[in-house]
């Protein structure tokens, strides 16, 4: 089992894999990185919390880091500290889901469980603003099941 990394380094090994991308892109294959993590190799890609946003899952310590920007090419983090068991964790999501556009990642994560199911918890209204935490076990248990 792989020791988690940042998710500044897996961001940054999106970004040297694929070029810049949109923030929001960013985001979105950063969730399903770590979603996939942890049903494929049984272990968190990174510690830092998702939050179930408005516009789908974010990753605020990610989010601080590009805040204001559109458009992202670093972000400053380390993609030598992953493992080859993460290395093709990240290449698996980049083939599934690396030609989508970030409003089809956003729209897929709006009618998933995780996401759903931490707004719910939160009481948090379609559309509104709130920092609901999607939980480990429920991209495990949804994730998993698929």
């Amino acid at each position: 089992m792989s020791e988690p990394v940042t998710v500044f380094d897996v961001a940054q090994y999106i970004l040297d894999k694929v070029g810049p991308l949109s923030t929001w892109k960013l985001q979105k294959l950063c969730y399903y990185a770590q979603a996939w993590s942890m049903v494929w190799e049984s272990a968190p890609l990174f510690k830092e919390r998702i939050e179930a946003w408005a516009n789908g899952p974010v990753i605020p310590d990610l989010y601080e880091k590009h805040r204001g920007m559109f458009e992202v090419s670093s972000v400053g983090g380390d993609p030598t500290k992953l493992s080859k068991v993460q290395v093709e964790t990240i290449d698996a999501i980049l083939a599934t889901y690396g030609d989508k556009t970030p409003y089809w990642l956003s729209e897929l994560t709006h009618i998933e469980r995780p996401w759903l199911d931490a707004r719910k918890r939160d009481g948090l209204a379609p559309g509104e603003r709130g920092t609901a935490e999607i939980v480990w076990d429920d991209l495990v248990d949804y994730y998993g099941g698929l």
